[in-house]
């Protein structure tokens, strides 16, 4: 054992700056320009592709919000109504299709259809 930590202390230590083998240039071991460019382009579109994650959640917070407020409302206001009373607009819009009746959802996202533009 002793003559092990003898042999390991008298060894020679490699040299302290390393050196590329013969016949090898330092542009065949580095990533250059494109690897450069190719590390630049996942970082921005992976910070892009969050930003975006970001936005669509809190888009999908709010409209929760916002459809529980409107619940809360009709709730508050269908207690007031008698029974049977519909409150219903049947004066048409800007392009001449009927309202919907106060309370009736018409999103299509609430009926459980994104749409034709949403798929």
């Amino acid at each position: 054992m002793h003559s092990l930590l003898i042999a390991l202390a008298t060894a020679p230590t490699p040299t302290p700056t390393p050196s590329l083998r013969p016949g090898l240039s330092e542009d065949q071991v580095t990533p250059g320009l494109l690897g450069f460019l190719l590390t630049a382009f996942i970082v921005v579109l992976t910070a892009v592709l969050i930003v975006d994650m970001v936005r669509r959640i809190r888009r999908v917070r709010y409209r929760a919000q916002v459809e529980e407020s409107y619940l809360e409302a009709l709730d508050e206001g269908a207690a007031g109504a008698p029974a049977g009373v519909v409150d219903a607009d049947p004066t048409p819009d800007a392009e001449g299709a009927a309202r919907p009746a106060r309370g009736a959802e018409s999103r299509p996202e609430v009926n459980g259809d994104a749409g034709p533009g949403n798929r």
